[in-house]
């Protein structure tokens, strides 16, 4: 379950935010809140898992408002102000969306949620738990990330193959990489993306997962040897 908070000043936004969050299975709305003080409050007396947070507001803005937490949750920056993206990257946010957003774009957010605070896990981490939402066929799909297999790109398109099944989906095979921890996800191939905790064996070019085979590049071969560095 994903708890969350929305710290805006606009009723608008928070309309907004929340219709996209009501899409996605376990988000769950902690509070609405309307400026920085109330959000403090907030945060001090419930379990906060993702602040959806805008910069301009009374009392206290945004980034003067991340600097005085102690221990932060995942922050992602909902804002019509561009110039202050440089500021928000270096307090460790997890996106920065520039009003208006499209829920495409709120959706690439989401699924960055799991990978940039992996320095500091949390006790109620789980990587076994975690997720990527893939967008097919207009429906949001839920994708655990020990449960794939390999990535292969098709043209406009990139497959997803898991243990039980496929999900094809409209996006890069480098997007997706993107998403996913470096160390359990390596590129072989321009086409192909493995996850190295499903690999049976690898002869010469070729890397055995389950009853498939999944060519290496010449290209890629030295990721291999990062493979088993990490």
């Amino acid at each position: 379950m994903k708890r969350y908070i929305i710290v805006d000043d606009e009723h608008i936004a928070h309309d907004i935010i929340k219709g996209y969050c009501d899409a996605l299975p376990h988000f769950r709305l902690v509070q609405h809140c309307y400026d920085a003080i109330e959000a403090m409050e907030c945060l001090r007396h419930n379990e906060v898992d993702l602040v959806f947070l805008d910069l301009n507001m009374p009392k206290l803005k945004g980034f003067e408002f991340l600097r005085v937490l102690q221990n932060p949750p995942s922050v992602i920056v909902t804002t019509a102000y561009q110039e202050h993206a440089l500021e928000g990257y270096e307090l460790n946010i997890v996106d920065y969306l520039l009003k208006p957003f499209s829920f495409e774009r709120f959706m690439k957010a989401i699924n960055k949620l799991d990978t940039v605070k992996t320095e500091a896990p949390t006790a109620n981490s789980s990587k076994s738990e975690d997720g990527l939402f893939l967008r097919s066929n207009k429906k949001l799909i839920q994708v655990k990330r020990d449960h794939i297999l390999f990535i292969e790109a098709l043209g406009n398109y990139v497959k997803v193959v898991t243990r039980s099944n496929e999900v094809q989906v409209r996006e890069k095979i480098s997007d997706i990489l993107s998403l996913l921890p470096a160390q359990e996800f390596f590129q072989v191939h321009k086409s192909f993306i493995i996850a190295k905790r499903h690999i049976n064996e690898i002869e010469g070019n070729r890397i055995f997962i389950g009853e498939h085979i999944i060519p290496v590049g010449k290209t890629y071969r030295s990721n291999l040897s990062k493979m088993f560095r990490s």
